[in-house]
C-alpha cells in the first residue's frame, strides 16, 4: 500500500495496459510526477487521458481517481519532494526486519522480539537516507505554505485587516 502523498503505482496501471504498452505508459506516469509544477504535472495527466482513455478507461480512472492527492507533495518544499514521491517507506523498513524473522523462523516469544525488532531498526536507520533541507520541517510544522515546492509569502495579520 502507499502513502498518501506517493505517487500511483505502475504495476497497478500497467495490470490494465497490454504489455506492448507498458514502457510508454511508465514513461507517461515517469513525466507525470517529474513535472516542475503543479501544472505541469496536471497538463501531464491530461495528456495520458487523452491518450488512453478511449481504449483503457480502467488505467486513466485508476490514474485520475486520486489526482489530488497525487499531486499533494507540490505543497512541500522541493527538497523533500524525493522522499514524499517514495511508493512505501513503511514496506522498505520492514524488510529488514522480515528478513530477519524469517531466518530465526519467528521472533519467539513477544518480549524478545520487540527487543530483536527495536534492535534490528535502530542499526538499520543507519543506513537511511537522511531528509533533505531539515531546516524545512519546521516550517512546514509550522503551517507555512508551499507552492509547486517554493515557499510563498504569509501576509501579516496587519495587512489582512487593512485589505
Amino acid at each position: 500500500m502507499s502513502s498518501p502523498t506517493s505517487m500511483p503505482e505502475e504495476p497497478n496501471i500497467l495490470d490494465v495496459l497490454p504489455k506492448r504498452l507498458h514502457q510508454r505508459a511508465k514513461s507517461a506516469i515517469h513525466e507525470i510526477y517529474r513535472a516542475e509544477t503543479r501544472a505541469g504535472a496536471e497538463a501531464e495527466i491530461d495528456d495520458f487521458v487523452k491518450v488512453y482513455s478511449d481504449k483503457y478507461p480502467k488505467a486513466v480512472s485508476k490514474l485520475t481517481k486520486d489526482r489530488e492527492v497525487l499531486l499533494t507533495f507540490y505543497d512541500y518544499p522541493t527538497a523533500h519532494w524525493v522522499h514524499l514521491r517514495t511508493t512505501n517507506p513503511i514496506e522498505s523498513t520492514s524488510a529488514t526486519v522480515r528478513a530477519r524473522i524469517k531466518v530465526t523462523k519467528g521472533a519467539g516469544r513477544r518480549g524478545r522480539g520487540l527487543v530483536m525488532v527495536f534492535k534490528l531498526l535502530d542499526t538499520a536507520e543507519e543506513r537511511w537516507r537522511k531528509v533533505n533541507s531539515p531546516e524545512f520541517v519546521a516550517l512546514v510544522r509550522a503551517g507555512i505554505e508551499f507552492k509547486d515546492g517554493i515557499q510563498t509569502e504569509r501576509r501579516s495579520e496587519d495587512s489582512r485587516d487593512a485589505a
